[in-house]
């Protein structure tokens, strides 16, 4: 049987629990893990903004999670460039992907290669962008809003 190599990619920034599902579950179906960190550069090219954990220390954090056997720092934009590098056989991404252009497309080139696209179900009760909502509102980053709509700049 041929070995199955997986890669999860993700900003892993602000490491919560949806993550850690991520990660368990990639590993049971497959006999090496390989974890994408997306840098902080490829974060503000794709979301628009950097990550509150420099890519160094979520490096660090990722290694260091049980499920994980490798680590990569994923610097370029095209999956496909990284498969090249890499070689792996199943590639794993939450469900907020499934039925979307850009999952569609990520299965079809993906395909091409041989490679398999796995879906977990998105973890809805947690997110970094939740988790760094609530840290701009306690450090006041964020306008908030009294109970008539006004605005109450934080300080």
């Amino acid at each position: 049987m041929a070995m199955r190599v997986g890669y999860a990619a993700g900003a892993f920034d602000l490491f919560h629990v949806g993550h850690l599902n991520i990660l368990r579950q990639a590993r049971s179906l497959c006999d090496h893990l390989i974890a994408g960190v997306v840098s902080d550069e490829m974060l503000e090219l794709t979301k628009g903004r950097g990550p509150v954990v420099p890519l160094a220390e979520r490096l660090e954090i990722v290694e260091h999670i049980r499920y994980v056997d490798q680590v990569h720092a994923e610097v370029v934009p095209d999956k496909l460039d990284t498969w090249r590098e890499l070689r792996f056989t199943h590639f794993f991404k939450g469900d907020d992907w499934r039925g979307t252009a850009r999952g569609l497309l990520l299965e079809r080139e993906f395909a091409a290669v041989g490679v398999e696209v796995v879906y977990f179900p998105y973890t809805l009760h947690t997110s970094s962008t939740k988790l760094r909502a609530a840290l701009d509102l306690l450090s006041g980053r964020v306008d908030e809003h009294d109970g008539d709509g006004a605005a109450i700049t934080g300080s």
